[in-house]
């Protein structure tokens, strides 16, 4: 199982990190180490500044390779939210090195996700969601928002890496990312329904 993540797929989360928008989806990999699905999260003790970034997640149902992207819907059925908790502090030294910044992506449990699966053809056009922190709405999004949809992502990404069932894409998140600390609670929202709720300690 991989889990693959997309970066700046929202016009304002780009502009809010001062990133130039892509041309073509910008993905990257966390290792299956970094899920989480419990509903507990703990700081890790390396990062003085950790973001939360809320994200819808799909799940590929069948083997693919250089998908057309006429032909990508038929590779997923269902949707969550998931968060890609980002050590900050830790990617800036890696970006300002020119090095890689896996560490600061890919540590363990940084992936959670909610148990719940939602079926797509229920939000056949659009997502709405959202995340709250200690009872506070941070992060709002729409999936009609993507610089690429969930079709042109998985298109693209089977050009290179051969798709297979089970694997997770993190579809990008939107504006409103931010830190968490010891005590927070998050909890993730598709249209009023709340399926992920998280502590960290």
């Amino acid at each position: 199982m991989k889990i693959i993540c997309i970066g700046r797929n929202y016009v304002e989360h780009a502009k809010e990190m001062s990133s130039p928008l892509p041309s073509s989806p910008i993905f990257f990999f966390k290792p299956d180490t970094s899920i989480c699905k419990t509903k507990n999260f703990y700081h890790p003790k390396f990062t003085s500044n950790l973001h939360y970034e809320c994200e819808v997640v799909i799940r590929i149902d069948k083997v693919g390779k250089n998908i057309q992207t006429k032909f990508a819907h038929t590779y997923y059925s269902q949707f969550t939210l998931g968060i890609d908790f980002t050590a900050r502090d830790i990617q800036t030294e890696c970006k300002k090195a020119g090095l890689p910044w896996e560490k600061a992506k890919g540590f363990d449990f940084s992936a959670p996700i909610s148990n719940t699966w939602i079926d797509i053809e229920k939000h056949p056009k659009n997502i709405k969601f959202s995340l709250v922190k200690n009872g506070d709405i941070v992060q709002k999004g729409e999936t009609k928002n993507m610089i690429f949809s969930f079709d042109e992502l998985i298109s693209y990404i089977s050009t290179f890496i051969t798709l297979k069932k089970g694997d997770l894409i993190y579809t990008g998140t939107p504006a409103g990312v931010g830190r968490v600390q010891k005590g927070d609670q998050i909890e993730g929202f598709v249209d009023q329904q709340k399926i992920l709720d998280l502590k960290i300690k």
